[in-house]
């Protein structure tokens, strides 16, 4: 497991590494009460949890402490504490105990896999498993994919003006792309229709990225058969839409729903609203996603650590997944408030991206 890169602190000058077992142990307590229920925890509450009997005033003493260095806070003017995101920050990089999947969610996990026969669209098949990721973790799945990887369906070329064409390629997923094509002088329309078809005979169920590796693989074979003029609007349009493709990149959320559940008061009805509208900045989501990208472990961003949650003060664990050539090609994770059960949901992630990556090279 890897942190979030622009999440690190120092620890000795933040006094973190002159904590001893026992005020770790009481940080412990308090964090994963909060993880628990949400509410701020109280020296009472803290010394009937600790493993080795401790009074209430010396929980007291060790709590001023904790929060000195700027690990936990009164949330109000009750005696209870919470942790701030650094206080989080610590415990998911210094003592977070991972847990283990059970059979029946490891199941479910593989059945979703299993279920993805390669004629469905990439896009329906990533949807699936983000609702059963989100369902399972009670937060939003988010995956983030680039456009190429759609299975293709057909090509189109229409000549628009004697040196200009429109180029039509539908996906499988039902959605459609149109470039501009420059095109040779006194190019016959027999041409454009010729190239549609040699491509049509080729593309279907593949990828962008895969159609234009194979058809570069036999170029001189390609101009053989078309001839040189033709080949150029085969190699044209292949070109504008992997261009196109390459930068673009298809967000997929599911399960937003869950995320309603078990608010405590009005100002998690106010973060979750704020979360949404998150969610809505699409491209705020797949840049941090992206960002996920980096490692080949599980990353987890929390609140302010990234200008995304800022406001609504969410947590994001997210892992990439990778291609038969294992190269990455998409991020997948879930959203939701500080407070996930990230003992829970990181080994839940980490396996799905492991999941959906075989079940891709299986494709």
């Amino acid at each position: 497991m890897t942190s979030a890169a622009d999440s690190s602190f120092d620890p000795a000058r933040s006094g973190l590494a002159r904590l001893n077992e026992r005020s770790r142990e009481i940080f412990r307590q308090i964090v994963e009460s909060y993880l628990a229920n949400g509410e701020a925890v109280g020296s009472r509450q803290v010394s009937r949890l600790l493993p080795t009997p401790l009074s209430s005033a010396s929980v007291r003493n060790v709590m001023q402490d904790l929060e000195e260095i700027g690990l936990i806070y009164a949330p109000h003017t009750s005696a209870g504490r919470l942790p701030t995101e650094l206080g989080l920050r610590f415990f998911v990089d210094a003592l977070l105990e991972l847990g283990d999947l059970g059979p029946g969610e490891r199941e479910q996990i593989e059945a979703q896999a299993r279920a993805a026969a390669p004629d469905r669209p990439l896009e329906s098949v990533l949807g699936d498993a983000m609702s059963l990721l989100s369902g399972l973790t009670r937060g939003a799945g988010v995956v983030v994919t680039m456009k190429e990887d759609a299975r293709l369906k057909h090509v189109e070329f229409v000549r628009i003006e004697p040196e200009r064409a429109l180029a039509v390629l539908v996906a499988e997923d039902g959605s459609v792309e149109n470039r501009i094509l420059h095109i040779p002088p006194l190019l016959p329309n027999s041409a454009l229709v010729e190239a549609a078809n040699f491509l049509n005979a080729r593309i279907r169920g593949r990828t962008l990225a895969q159609a234009r590796r194979e058809i570069e693989a036999s170029q001189a074979a390609v101009e053989r058969e078309l001839g040189e003029l033709t080949a150029r609007v085969v190699d044209a349009g292949l070109a504008s839409w992997v261009e196109a493709g390459s930068g673009g990149a298809q967000l997929i959320v599911r399960g937003q729903a869950n995320l309603l559940q078990d608010l405590t008061a009005i100002s998690d009805l106010e973060r979750i609203r704020l979360l949404f509208a998150d969610l809505e900045t699409k491209k705020d989501v797949i840049d941090l996603l992206s960002r996920a990208e980096g490692g080949e472990g599980v990353r987890i961003f929390i609140g302010s650590e990234n200008k995304l949650f800022s406001l609504s003060g969410s947590s994001m664990i997210a892992a990439p997944f990778h291609d038969e050539r294992h190269r990455i090609v998409g991020v997948l994770g879930v959203i939701g408030p500080t407070r996930l059960n990230y003992a829970r949901i990181v080994p839940m992630v980490d396996y799905t991206s492991k999941v959906v990556s075989r079940m891709l090279r299986g494709w």
